[in-house]
């Protein structure tokens, strides 16, 4: 069984989830965030089930692609800023915080095609800063953007959350401040055309289990279900 899932349950689903599947096969996971997975599905791969945000899940409900009664809500996420060991936690009390720390760190790691860096990007230009962060950040295609703050490519990364809290090696600043938040839902379906839809209705109701709300609390993720 084949199944798309967007980064932000990552940690969650290899940890603590799949590992306690009962019987049969292990599913292939294909990770990646939910521009890119329906850029795969835009190119003709075949799944049977999926994890994404709502609104690419709207348009694969309107194509016909995903069967509207089989999906479930599962996690909303929101946005937040992993730093340097090296570095004190920022006050992150405002939007001011916010430009402040941005303004002042060397260098800023997002990725274009997440959820996150396409909000980042619109935030920044909000803000007036926007020509300043670019010149200064370091863009990935895709990936957990906290690992150029590890590997010392990046001083601060931004993204959901889960995401950020699964890379060891850096710290957690914390949430986005209020007034430059927002969140961001997802839900799982089914393939219309999936080969074993009772296998991804199954991993559905393992992503949608009392264990696994545990599991997402655990990483700053906010059950739906």
């Amino acid at each position: 069984m084949r199944f798309m899932a967007a980064l932000v349950i990552l940690t969650a689903v290899k940890e603590d989830l799949l590992p306690g599947l009962e019987g049969g096969p292990r599913p292939e996971m294909i990770w990646d965030p939910t521009a890119a997975l329906m850029a795969r599905i835009e190119r003709g791969e075949k799944a049977d089930g999926i994890f994404a945000i709502d609104a690419a899940m709207g348009k694969l409900v309107e194509a016909g692609l995903i069967d509207p009664a089989s999906v479930v809500p599962v996690v909303q996420a929101e946005f937040g800023i992993a730093v340097s060991l090296d570095m004190q936690v920022p006050r992150l009390d405002n939007a001011d915080d916010l430009v402040a720390l941005l303004m002042s760190v060397p260098t800023i790691c997002y990725s274009r095609a997440g959820a996150s860096g396409i909000y980042f990007e619109s935030l920044i230009d909000r803000l007036g800063i926007g020509d300043e962060v670019r010149s200064k950040s370091l863009v990935i295609p895709a990936g957990l953007t906290a690992e150029q703050v590890q590997n010392g490519r990046a001083v601060l990364a931004i993204q959901q959350m889960s995401e950020l809290r699964a890379v060891p090696g850096v710290r957690i600043a914390g949430p986005l401040p209020p007034d430059c938040q927002q969140t961001t839902d997802f839900s799982a379906g089914i393939f219309t055309n999936a080969a074993q839809p009772r296998a991804a209705r199954e991993l559905i109701a393992a992503l949608t289990s009392p264990k696994a709300r545990a599991a997402y609390l655990a990483r700053g993720l906010q059950a739906r279900f």
